[in-house]
């Protein structure tokens, strides 16, 4: 690897650190709920449980 290429995932790897982290684990964890949510009679009690779980991500302090 070269030095730009060192100093670029650096640069990029100190930018994906605390809340952005997080939300990249979250924000498709509440699309799928979003989408399980349609399903008829279990629909809202998976959604709620998947959106609980991606609150608790968001509050992991990194």
């Amino acid at each position: 690897m070269s030095i730009k290429n060192i100093v670029l995932l650096l640069v990029i790897s100190s930018m994906l650190q605390g809340c952005v982290l997080t939300k990249v684990v979250s924000v498709p964890m509440r699309l799928g709920g979003a989408v399980v949510s349609i399903v008829p009679g279990v629909g809202n009690t998976a959604h709620d449980a998947i959106d609980g779980v991606a609150e608790s991500v968001d509050d992991i302090p990194i």
